[in-house]
């Protein structure tokens, strides 16, 4: 009996390193088939509730989905393989929580995509595509809207080893309440018109670790932090990022959405910015808003999040380690208070 006890906590030890996924059965040669159809405007989703490992010289051109707690445990390994979303345009892969008729989100998780050149876009979306969509904007306006954003919302999704190729449209999303994402080991590529990363209202825990930007961004900064918190942005190399590197702030009621948790406790460490100019926005920006946005004057007021106030709160995040190569120690900017900013050369 005392072996026993003794034995127990080692084998909570290990079930927690080693979470239980329920893995997914090999793909079905219809999925195979229909994932390899043409595609046209306005296609379906092919919807992957299996594994799939694709063949190196494949190229699919129909949009994919991870749809609902039945994709759960799924491994899409493209081997090499590019997804292209551009021809017909829209949306390249799609993961997704779905509501069902008694209100309940049914959420995917422990979904895995890996080894991919993705052309077009990858959004995880919990009750919206983005924070002021109407699902979102109607649970944002009471009170418990982190926690049931968060509830609704994709988690614990791994993506590695992927050549985002952005075609205008922003190539990856993670949209209000997306928790524990991990981006590692990729490279982004190509134009976009907004920004490379968005992580939105509520979203939190997120990993954007040894990555490469290499973006030409037509007017943003290369990852915006918006209302997300607890992030890790590590040993990512930004290459020339002029338009701004690593931005935070909270949207203050943006589309009539009250944003409810602020840019806090992310850590942004040993990020290589390299610049071949000194005329650059901040390669990081605490506290970016601050209320200075059209849309803040319009905002609805409640006694919580931006409702009851239009600054930013960019508070308690660390800055450290970060080399601006061929920049300024001025590029990391500090416009909020309770922050470490330090050891950045």
């Amino acid at each position: 009996m005392r072996y026993s006890c003794l034995f127990a906590p080692l084998l909570l030890l290990l079930i927690a390193a080693f979470p239980a996924r329920s893995d997914a059965a090999t793909c079905s040669p219809d999925v195979m088939a229909a994932l390899h159809a043409p595609a046209a405007a306005g296609s379906r989703p092919v919807e992957l509730d299996c594994d799939v490992t694709l063949s190196k010289r494949d190229v699919i051109k129909v949009p994919i989905a991870f749809s609902g707690s039945r994709a759960s445990g799924a491994v899409l390994d493209c081997n090499g393989a590019t997804l292209d979303g551009t021809v017909p345009k829209g949306r390249t892969v799609l993961i997704r929580s779905m509501q069902g008729r008694d209100g309940r989100w049914d959420v995917p998780q422990n979904i895995r995509i890996r080894n991919c050149t993705i052309k077009g876009d990858l959004r995880i979306q919990g009750m919206g595509g983005n924070g002021q969509a109407e699902k979102v904007k109607a649970s944002s306006l009471q009170p418990g809207h982190l926690e049931r954003a968060q509830a609704a919302a994709p988690s614990r999704i791994i993506l590695s080893n992927i050549n985002f190729v952005a075609n205008d449209v922003i190539p990856l999303y993670i949209a209000p309440g997306v928790t524990d994402v991990s981006v590692e080991n990729s490279r982004f590529t190509g134009k976009v018109s907004s920004t490379v990363v968005y992580l939105d209202a509520e979203s939190a825990r997120n990993r954007i670790v040894g990555n490469t930007f290499d973006t030409d961004t037509s007017w943003r900064e290369v990852i915006a932090v918006d209302g997300s918190a607890d992030n890790l942005i590590s040993r990512n190399t930004f290459l020339n990022p002029v338009k701004g590197g690593i931005f935070l702030y909270r949207n203050c009621g943006e589309g009539g959405a009250i944003r409810h948790q602020p840019p806090q406790h992310n850590i942004i460490t040993d990020n290589d910015f390299r610049y071949k100019s000194l005329v650059a926005a901040p390669a990081v920006w605490l506290g970016s808003r601050q209320g200075i946005s059209p849309y803040c004057i319009m905002r609805p007021t409640s006694s919580f999040g931006s409702g009851a106030s239009p600054l930013d709160f960019a508070q308690y995040n660390k800055v450290t380690g970060n080399r601006l190569t061929g920049g300024l120690a001025t590029f990391i900017l500090d416009s909020d208070k309770n922050n470490i900013v330090s050891n950045n050369k």
